[in-house]
Parts: C-alpha cells; sequence; structure tokens
C-alpha cells in the first residue's frame, strides 16, 4: 500500500530495493523532503561511508538526486 508523504510525494518502495538499509534511506527522504548525509547518519544510525555508498547507489538507479541542501527523491 502507498502513502503520502507530507509533500504529497508516493512513498512506495522503488521494486528492486532489497537492502533494508536502502529502503530505510529512501522512505526517511520521502517522508522528509530532503535530508543531508550527517542527518541521514544521526538520525538513522547508520555510518557515514555506508550513507554514502547507499545515497550514490539510489541516485545511480534514478531514486534520489542530489542538491545544495542534501537528497530529495528524484
Amino acid at each position: 500500500m502507498a502513502s503520502q508523504s507530507p509533500q504529497g510525494i508516493d512513498v512506495s518502495i522503488p521494486a528492486g530495493l532489497d537492502s533494508a538499509q536502502a529502503k530505510l534511506v529512501y522512505l526517511y527522504v520521502a517522508a522528509s523532503g530532503t535530508a543531508t548525509p550527517e542527518r541521514l547518519c544521526d538520525d538513522l544510525s547508520v555510518k557515514k561511508g555506508t550513507v554514502l555508498s547507499i545515497t550514490s547507489t539510489l541516485r545511480d538507479r534514478g531514486h534520489l538526486e542530489r542538491t545544495d541542501s542534501g537528497f530529495r527523491l528524484a
């Protein structure tokens, strides 16, 4: 079941995201609208290297985009 974030964005998990951490990062960004790597690390208790790897993969797959203020859904 798809739900809507406060910004009205469909927060369904995209097909092909198998990693629990990738799903968590994706849902966090969807729910918050935008997130910096530091915020992801702090709020999700994930190491920075892991966050950067996950966000890179999500960007490569077209799910996230990088902005001046962090990451947002693509």
